[in-house]
Order: C-alpha cells, then sequence, then structure tokens
C-alpha cells in the first residue's frame, strides 16, 4: 500500500513537471533588431525573430516605468527595469502577434509617447507604434515596384462649415496616361483613428501597389477621409513637418523627417537619412510626418458613437466629398464604378451609408465591421460585391453565415477569415489585400 501510494505521488510529481515543461517558454533568442516603425537612428524599441518586442527609456528621475500595450493599454504592461546608467529596460513576457502593435509608455502615472518609435493616431490620441514580422508581410512590403501616390486634399465642407482633410492614393499609372479614367473605393477608418490610419497603419497605399504590379487587380483610385463629424480642421495651424507647414521644418522627436513640400528622400536638399514616402515607419506619400496630425493644435474631441451613428457623416461624404473627387479626379462617376468599405465603425458606417444611398455605391465591405442581411438591401440587381471579414478570433461564424444567407438570396457575397488575428490592422491589412482582387471585376 505504502509503496503504491508512493508511486502515485511520484507519478503525480513528474506528470505536473512534465507539463509545467511543455507551457514554459523556448529561451529567448537574442537576435533583437530596431523594429521598422522606430524614428531614423533610433536602436529602440528592438523585436526577435520570436516576436518579442524589447523597450528602452531613459528617464533617470522617474520611479515606475512601465510599457502600455495595444489601444489605450488594454493589453496589459510590461514592467521595465532601471540599470545602472538610469536608463530603464524590459522585455516583453512572451512574443507579440504579428502585425502593427499600438503601445504608450506609463512614467510615474502619466501617459507619455516612446521617443524612439514613430507615432500613430489610435484611441482618439498620437500612440506609439511597433510593427512584429509577419509570415505573410510581403503582401504589403515596400518593393522595388511602379508606386503610386497618396496625397493630401482639403475640401469644403458646408454641412459642417470646415474645411476637412482626406487622403487620396491612385495607382501609379494615373500619372501616365491622362485619358484613361478609375473607379473609386472609399475606405474609412475605425473609432479612436482618423484619415491617417490606412496609410500609416494599414500600408493600403503598398498593398495596391504590390497588387497592381502582380497584375491581381484592376487599378482604382482610394479616398480616405475623417469619418466623424465632431471637428474641424484648419488649414495654417499645422504643426511643424504636417502639411501646410513652413518648408524644411521638422516635427519634435523626428530627426531626419522631411516636411511636406520638402525635397524626397535622396533628393538634392533632401533631410540626411530620411526616408522615402511609404517606406515602412515612415509617412506615406502626401501623409503627414510621425507625430504630426496635420490639423489644428490639440486632440480631436474623442467624440463617441454618437458622432458616427447619424447622417452627419454621411452628406459629408455622399453629399460634400464624391463630388469633389469626381470634379478633381479622373474617376468614373457611377455607382458601378464606386465602393465603400471600412474597418470596425467605418464598416459600421459603410453599412449605414450604403443601405441609406443605394443609388450611390455598388461594392460594400464590412472589415471586422458587422454583416448584412439579405431583407435589408432593396435594391438586389445594383449591388455587385458584399465583402465581410473577421479575425478567427473575432466572429468568423457570423461572416461566414452572413455571406451564405446573402448567396442564397442572390448576392454576390464573400466572407473572408485572417486566421490568427484579432481586432487589429493585420486583421484589416489581410482583408483588405482579398478584398482589393474582388473589386471592379
Amino acid at each position: 500500500m505504502k509503496r503504491s501510494l508512493f508511486s502515485s505521488v511520484l507519478l503525480f510529481a513528474l506528470s505536473g513537471f512534465l507539463c509545467l515543461a511543455q507551457t514554459t517558454q523556448p529561451p529567448i533568442i537574442e537576435d533583437f533588431k530596431p523594429s521598422t516603425k522606430n524614428q531614423p537612428g533610433q536602436e529602440y524599441p528592438q523585436v526577435n525573430s520570436q516576436g518579442y518586442a524589447r523597450f528602452k527609456i531613459v528617464a533617470p528621475q522617474a520611479q515606475s516605468v512601465v510599457v502600455s500595450l495595444g489601444l489605450g493599454g488594454t493589453r496589459g504592461g510590461t514592467p521595465l527595469a532601471k540599470t545602472e546608467d538610469g536608463s530603464w529596460m524590459g522585455t516583453t513576457a512572451g512574443p507579440l502577434e504579428e502585425g502593427f502593435h499600438y503601445y504608450h509608455l506609463t512614467i510615474d502615472g502619466g501617459v507619455f509617447n516612446d521617443p524612439g518609435t514613430n507615432n500613430y493616431y489610435g484611441s482618439t490620441r498620437w500612440e506609439s507604434g511597433i510593427e512584429i514580422p509577419a509570415h505573410d508581410q510581403d503582401i504589403y512590403a515596400l518593393k522595388n515596384v511602379p508606386h503610386g501616390k497618396v496625397e493630401q486634399i482639403l475640401f469644403w465642407s458646408p454641412s459642417t462649415n470646415t474645411v476637412r482633410r482626406a487622403f487620396v492614393y491612385t495607382p501609379p499609372s494615373y500619372t501616365k496616361d491622362v485619358n484613361v479614367r478609375y473607379p473609386v473605393l472609399y475606405l474609412q477608418h475605425g473609432w479612436g483613428e482618423d484619415e491617417t490610419a490606412w496609410s500609416n497603419q494599414g500600408h493600403a497605399n503598398l498593398i495596391m501597389d504590390n497588387l497592381i504590379a502582380a497584375g491581381k487587380i484592376k487599378p482604382f483610385i482610394i479616398v480616405m477621409t475623417y469619418g466623424m463629424t465632431n471637428e474641424g480642421f484648419r488649414p495654417g495651424a499645422s504643426p511643424a513637418g504636417a502639411p501646410g507647414a513652413a518648408p524644411g521644418a521638422r516635427p519634435a522627436g523626428a530627426p531626419g523627417a522631411p516636411a511636406a513640400g520638402a525635397p524626397a528622400a535622396g533628393a538634392p536638399g533632401a533631410a540626411p537619412g530620411a526616408r522615402p514616402a511609404g517606406a515602412p515607419g515612415a509617412p506615406a506619400a502626401g501623409a503627414p510626418a510621425a507625430g504630426a496630425p496635420g490639423a489644428a493644435p490639440g486632440a480631436r474631441p474623442a467624440g463617441g458613437m454618437a458622432g458616427m451613428m447619424n447622417n452627419g457623416f454621411e452628406k459629408v461624404l455622399v453629399d460634400e466629398l464624391i463630388p469633389y473627387v469626381d470634379a478633381n479626379f479622373r474617376t468614373i462617376a457611377n455607382q458601378a464604378n464606386r465602393a465603400m468599405a471600412g474597418l470596425s465603425m467605418g464598416g459600421m458606417e459603410t453599412h449605414q451609408i450604403t443601405l441609406a444611398r443605394p443609388e450611390v455605391f455598388s461594392h460594400f465591405g464590412l472589415l471586422s465591421g458587422g454583416t448584412y442581411n439579405p431583407d435589408e438591401i432593396k435594391n438586389k440587381s445594383s449591388v455587385k460585391l458584399i465583402f465581410m471579414s473577421a479575425g478567427s478570433f473575432e466572429n468568423p461564424d457570423g461572416v461566414r453565415n452572413a455571406a451564405t444567407n446573402l448567396k442564397a438570396a442572390g448576392f454576390n457575397a464573400v466572407s473572408y477569415v485572417s486566421e490568427g488575428t484579432r481586432h487589429e490592422f493585420q486583421t484589416w491589412r489581410r482583408s483588405l489585400y482579398e478584398m482589393a482582387q474582388l473589386l471592379f471585376k
């Protein structure tokens, strides 16, 4: 009996040890390299081949430094330890998921951005960003292919009594033949983000360039604008480095970043170390320099869903922005060649506007932004495509079932599930890559 009891206890102990061994993370590989989102010349933050992130912050008088990951720091924190030279260092407890991550620093209770990295507008403020290499990052990689252009436009909005801003991607062929006209995708950001998100965080321009170069899509224009009506853009009040700032001015903390209108990287008179527009970690062509929202001083009001779930933005988009784009760009200005899509809140806006204004759009895209019901759509014959996507950790069955129901009702509906991703830009980068290949067929 004693021998049997001893054997059982030993077996239990060994089993526990084996389980612990199986769940323990492998040793960290010391092959850390600066993140592609870093400011020019900055060594930290760093990322290794396993997906760990390492941070170094110089704050000799601080008592506590924590890296808060995720939008608003919602994915927990990585406490940093003070070193002998007064700086703070630390490595994430485990590998981060592939793709782009927002983060900020919490220093003695105050919230700050990491001076080593570029800034990206999210959670209604400019956040730091870090990129974890992905197995499929080739779809948004900066390659030696012809590149399109992302340019800022300013348009008058009578309904809001403001000058508003949008960014317009035109494909590489746009400047080659002035007789060619193009379909247009109106692509919306998520809540807490703005019109810079799809170019800066999403790399929409690089995704398009690579698809066009591979011959996988028919070239089209993309228009990206601010999806709420709770603020106004005031030209002339731009910070240094933003569109409209004095030529040659650089935003604080962004050494080597050219101001809008300054020479391109590598051109005579360009700032030393400046990155080409569209490079990883640099703003897209025509986009604001890192950390420079290009708007009036101060953050945009957080607003809330009430700022989106009304017809204020519908009027701005349909009655003001679309006519401006059609008048100033070589578009095919009809419903059959116009699409609307958006991520998260932008998907909700897409759902609302495409149903309210069926005469305007023929291609719909909801990227982690809900689904359509066949009974909602008034004119089935005018809808050419309904694309719905989600990360596999979101609601994959929801988009799959919705697509099945829409197909049964006679719609051209497609669902896409991004494996291993959540409500994040890796889901939306992949979604744009898939959706773009289905548009304007």
